[in-house]
């Protein structure tokens, strides 16, 4: 048995044990759809979905095509698109916007205008989609996120991207605290260390949002009313 599958085996026997537990104390709940959704990918760029990089990610063939089935779903949709980059302006000075997160990891390697942080080019944002610029894990943290939803009229996020057991993970945790309902696509997610994927899914499903796989979502974005923004107002048309 390869190792990663070892993991995945034994990660299976806990979450039955751990299953148990959750639903006898009343966790798992159904957070659900709302009606008006946005997808937001987390740090897709190239840093991460490329091989060579200290940050590369396992799973791109899996991901990147989800992620363009996503966009092509919910632009057809009018539903409002997000890209989560993370980069620093300077990396080498006394003053850097690095903080103490360079003690622990090497994001010296995430300068503002590289390659390494621009985002795939294979799922890159269309014309007037957001990217954000953050500087910590989460999607939210010091960013314009939520008050850019807010005023899309948005209820629900689409989540996506990788880290699951950093960047996404404290994106959905944020998400549910800022009052949207977070849905992560399992297929959607990686990471780089086995079993921290599938340990994670398991933990937010419990805690902080619904872990949908990618049918049930293209389905669901499938099923919702076009919306259109006009002049700053939010309006609904039927598809």
């Amino acid at each position: 048995m390869r190792d990663d599958e070892a993991v995945r085996a034994a990660l299976e026997t806990i979450f039955d044990a751990d299953t148990g537990i959750y639903r006898e104390r009343g966790f798992q709940r159904r957070v659900g759809f709302g009606t008006r959704p946005a997808l937001v990918h987390i740090d897709l760029a190239n840093a991460w979905t490329r091989p060579g990089h200290p940050f590369s990610c396992d799973g791109m063939e899996t991901i990147i095509p989800a992620v363009q089935a996503l966009n092509d779903a919910g632009r057809a949709k009018g539903v409002p698109v997000v890209y989560t980059t993370t980069a620093y302006q300077d990396v080498d000075g006394p003053n850097s916007d690095m903080g103490l997160w360079v003690h622990k990891i090497p994001v010296e390697h995430l300068k503002v205008g590289t390659e390494a942080v621009e985002i795939d080019s294979r799922i890159g944002p269309g014309e007037g989609e957001l990217v954000i610029v953050k500087k910590r894990a989460s999607g939210f943290h010091g960013t314009p996120l939520s008050s850019y939803l807010n005023a899309q009229g948005v209820d629900t996020v689409i989540l996506t991207g990788v880290t699951m057991a950093g960047c996404v993970r404290h994106t959905a945790e944020d998400a549910i605290a800022e009052g949207f309902r977070p849905i992560v696509v399992r297929e959607a997610v990686g990471d780089r260390v086995p079993g921290v994927v599938e340990w994670n899914l398991f933990d937010i499903d419990a805690k902080f949002g619904d872990v949908e796989p990618l049918e049930d979502v293209l389905s669901y974005l499938d099923g919702i009313e076009t919306f259109t923004s006009r002049s700053g107002v939010v309006t609904r048309e039927t598809a």
